[in-house]
């Protein structure tokens, strides 16, 4: 991979050197690399077929987690997330110690490894969030909650600048990775002050099925508004707006 310099820039192919573009700027690579029908059948490349088998497993269940979340993920979500939660479920899978090489999946792996995911590298719930919350998983009765006692916005939450005001978001989905298919439910405060007056005490509960199977997750997040005019606007269009797993519950 090399990187293209001048004023003009290319796109495209040219005899054996493909131009692109990509967030680190302008790049060009040769073409190469071994033919892929031999990938396919030669036994060499057993382990390149099993690792490209379970690499394809972890991005299905990387987009299912993504649209299951999607209503949250609007305003969170930096431009790498979908190959860093691509990445995050590789070692899922590589901890399912039950399944052959090759046919590991996410439901014998260990999806807890998931909690902590921050979703907006550009701004990590751990750096914004400083009041006490308490995640909750009650799979018996289909219930994912967060509670928050009261705090004060401008001593607990770390704002970018410009932020007058913000709220508080979360999600809960159920998610059957076999069947691909989800049950979310999402919760959010009003658009709060980002002041000195102490908030009300903080309860979102998502609804999902009782006494499900299913992997669990909970999402928590803030985002960032200011006011203008009397009119709220999302701050730098959510750029620093912070989405995080906090809570797994694996399944049974």
């Amino acid at each position: 991979m090399a990187r293209q310099k001048g004023i003009i820039k290319l796109k495209g192919t040219i005899g054996d050197i493909t131009f692109y573009k990509t967030q680190d700027g302008h790049l060009a690579r040769e073409k190469g690399g071994i033919d892929a029908s031999r990938i396919a059948s030669d036994p060499a490349f057993q382990r390149t077929r099993e690792n490209g088998s379970e690499f394809g497993r972890a991005g299905k269940a990387g987009k299912m987690l993504r649209t299951a979340l999607r209503p949250l993920l609007l305003n969170s979500a930096d431009g790498r997330m979908v190959s860093r939660l691509t990445q995050a479920m590789v070692k899922v899978i590589q901890a399912d110690l039950v399944s052959e090489r090759g046919l590991r999946n996410v439901i014998d792996g260990e999806a807890e490894l998931l909690f902590g995911f921050e979703f907006n590298i550009r701004g990590k719930l751990g750096t914004t969030l400083f009041a006490p919350f308490v995640a909750t998983i009650d799979r018996v009765v289909g219930e994912i909650k967060v509670d928050l006692a009261s705090f004060i916005p401008a001593n607990m939450i770390a704002a970018p600048s410009g932020t007058t005001h913000y709220k508080i978001i979360s999600g809960g989905a159920e998610i059957d990775f076999e069947a691909e298919t989800y049950v979310v439910a999402t919760s959010e405060t009003a658009i709060l002050p980002w002041d000195g007056t102490a908030t009300a005490p903080i309860n979102q509960i998502n609804a999902v099925t009782p006494a499900s199977t299913k992997p669990l997750f909970l999402a928590l997040g803030v985002e960032f508004y200011q006011e203008i005019n009397g009119q709220m606007y999302p701050l730098k269009n959510g750029a620093f707006n912070p989405l995080s797993i906090a809570k797994v519950d694996s399944g049974v």
